[in-house]
């Protein structure tokens, strides 16, 4: 067993890291849709609803509350109220917006690339509460069909790091939030040895998920600053995700031997075929703080 852990290990750090892929919003679309059912299978999406890192802290005592947790967290940094309008930008499932809804009461719209998700989420809400508090649409959120100075909240949970360029996540979420709205971000940011990434971790891992860039944290902030946001509050959480990341990359100790007799046999989808190997790189590279996760509270001036 010990020999096939290690060879799994040497065969996924030998990843293909040749190419560079481009990736655009077709591609991350294909991504989460070729990649839901692992989702539904590791994080137990028709209960948790959430495709997101989980949050743990002493009084956390499963999996499914740390995922609870980070949408908790973030609703109480960017303090939201029951009268705010909220966009969910990448909002996954929809775990979020009936979080919102359900606990806080407010409006929340949330949008996707992914037919899947979209379908998930709609198929969701036909047994929620209040279904005058949450809608779903399929959109970019670099790009959205929502009139000017819409929101007072943008709610992006690991989601922000797929704009590429940045800023033009940041030129829409100007135009979309009413004066002295926020964004609420928790994200990946690369740090400084993430930015050398020798062993190719934070590259391989960005390939598998189809990310073209990480945020580099004081560029992204700049960016900010520079098109009239202010940041409030910049809080690494890293070792609160940490047992998360820990889960993925037990994901793939388990996974790499089915996944790999599944492939030989079936013809299997572009991401969907090398996933598995993601919980190793992503693990590897937070453990080594190439990267840290961060929780972003940002006002427009």
């Amino acid at each position: 067993m010990m020999f096939f852990i290690a060879y799994c290990q040497l065969m996924t750090a030998n990843y293909l890291t040749i190419f560079a892929p481009m990736f655009n919003s077709k591609d991350i679309a294909d991504y989460y849709n070729q990649t839901v059912d692992h989702y539904e299978i590791w994080w137990n999406l028709k209960k948790s609803m959430a495709v997101h890192y989980g949050y743990w802290d002493e009084n956390t005592n499963s999996f499914n509350d740390a995922l609870k947790n980070t949408n908790r967290i973030m609703a109480e940094l960017a303090q939201i109220k029951s009268h705010h309008n909220v966009l969910d930008a990448g909002c996954g499932v929809g775990g979020a917006a009936f979080y919102l809804a359900s606990t806080v009461g407010c409006h929340v719209s949330g949008i996707t690339l992914s037919e899947k998700q979209l379908q998930i989420a709609n198929n969701f809400k036909q047994t929620f509460g209040d279904k005058n508090l949450v809608d779903f649409s399929l959109q970019d959120f670099t790009k959205t069909n929502f009139e000017s100075a819409s929101f007072d909240v943008i709610w992006g949970c690991e989601s922000t790091c797929y704009a590429s360029p940045k800023i033009d996540f940041i030129n829409e979420a100007k135009r979309l939030l009413k004066p002295n709205g926020k964004i609420i971000i928790a994200d990946y940011f690369v740090e400084p040895k993430g930015e050398i990434d020798k062993d190719k971790h934070m590259k391989n891992w960005s390939d598998l998920w189809a990310i073209q860039e990480f945020h580099s944290q004081q560029n992204f902030i700049d960016e900010l600053a520079k098109n009239g946001f202010e940041i409030e509050q910049n809080i690494n959480v890293s070792q609160h995700i940490l047992r998360s990341s820990k889960r993925m990359y037990n994901s793939y100790l388990v996974g790499a031997l089915p996944s790999k007799i599944y492939n030989f046999f079936n013809d299997t989808s572009r991401f969907g075929k090398k996933h598995y190997q993601s919980g190793y790189f992503q693990y590897k590279a937070l453990v080594d703080e190439l990267w840290s996760y961060r929780m972003l509270v940002v006002r427009k001036k």
